[in-house]
This record gives C-alpha cells, structure tokens and sequence, in this order.
C-alpha cells in the first residue's frame, strides 16, 4: 500500500515537474514572440516615418516649383501690362497730335475764308461809298434812295463778315484748346494683378 501511494507522488511529481517544463517552454516561447512582435513593430513605424519624411520632402518641393512658376507668370503678366499701357500711351498721344494738327489745319482754312469773306465786305463797302460820276449834275430822289440801299447793305455785310471772322475765331480757339487738353491727358496706369497657382 505504502509503494502505491509513493509511486502515485512521484508520478503526481513527474506531472508537476512536466508541467512547470511546459509552462517554461511556453513562456519563452510567447516571450520569443513578444520580442519578434515589438521588433516588427519597430521596423514598421521605421518605414512609416521614412515614408511621411519623403512624402513632406516631395510635397515641400511641389509647393516651392509651383511658388516660383506662380512667381514667374505674375512677372510676365505685369511686363505684358506694362507694355500694353505704353503702347496705348503712345498710340493716344499720336492720335492727340493728328488731332491737333487737323484742328489746326481746319482753324486756318475757316480764319483764311472768313478773312477772305471780310475783305470781299470791304470792297463791297467801299465800292459802294467811292463817289460814282453821275449822268447829270443833279441825283433824282431815286437815285439817292438806290445809293442809300447800297450803302445799308454794304455796312451789314461788313458787320456779318466781322461776326463771321469773330465766330470762327472763337470756335478755332475751342478746338485748340480741346486738342490740347487731350495730349495733356495721358491714360492711367493699372497694376497687373498677380495670380498665384495653388497646389492641392
């Protein structure tokens, strides 16, 4: 009986101890996976990190090459601007002169009538004023009354032609002083806007 019960302890401890073997290989074995685990964990997060580094690096880069294209057409388009502006300047300034040389042209030809038409007055004036050699001593009524009718019409033809040449003055003065007012005048100048390309 006592032999039973001692080989029934010693197999009990021959369990115990086979158990505490296995619970030993299982540790290590679970701690050979922890370790395994972590060390991929590791190399993991390494390559994640390289990944968003190169991805900032490229997007940085991006962002810059578009900065300086951005940078690059918004001088162009304010050179392009500046051009244009010049270029109506002077197309408005050739436009004033021809202009003022036209408006010039036209006050000499109308001073030049009016002048023309004044002086045509005039003789007429003193056509009709210069003493005529009559037929007789003696003038009818008639032809005192005719002679007076000329010399009416003369005088208001002398008046028209001065209001003529005053007129025409007056309106030559006008336009020089319009065309002249436009040289003066140049176009304003408005900035370009500059346009900036953004990157998504």
């Amino acid at each position: 009986m006592m032999g039973e019960e001692k080989s029934l302890l010693t197999r009990i401890g021959d369990a115990v101890d086979a158990a505490k073997d296995k619970a030993k290989e299982m540790g290590a074995s679970l701690a050979k996976k922890a370790e395994g685990a972590a060390s991929d964990a590791k190399r993991e997060a390494g390559k994640a990190q390289a990944l968003v580094q190169r991805k900032t690096r490229a997007a940085t880069a991006s962002v810059k090459r578009t900065a300086k294209s951005a940078e690059a057409d918004a001088r162009k388009a304010l050179g392009k601007a500046k051009r244009t502006v010049k270029g109506k300047a002077r197309a408005v300034e050739a436009d004033a002169r021809k202009a003022l040389g036209k408006a010039k042209r036209t006050v000499k030809r109308k001073v030049k009538a009016a002048a023309t038409g004044a002086k045509e007055a005039a003789g007429k004036v003193e056509r009709a004023m210069s003493p005529k050699k009559p037929a007789t001593k003696r003038k009818t009524g008639a032809a005192k009354k005719t002679a007076g009718r000329k010399t009416s019409a003369a005088k208001s033809a002398v008046k028209k032609g001065v209001a003529k040449v005053r007129t025409a003055a007056r309106k030559a003065g006008a336009v020089v002083a319009k065309a002249a007012k436009g040289v003066a005048k140049k176009p304003a100048k408005r900035p370009a806007k500059k346009t900036a390309k953004k990157s998504t």
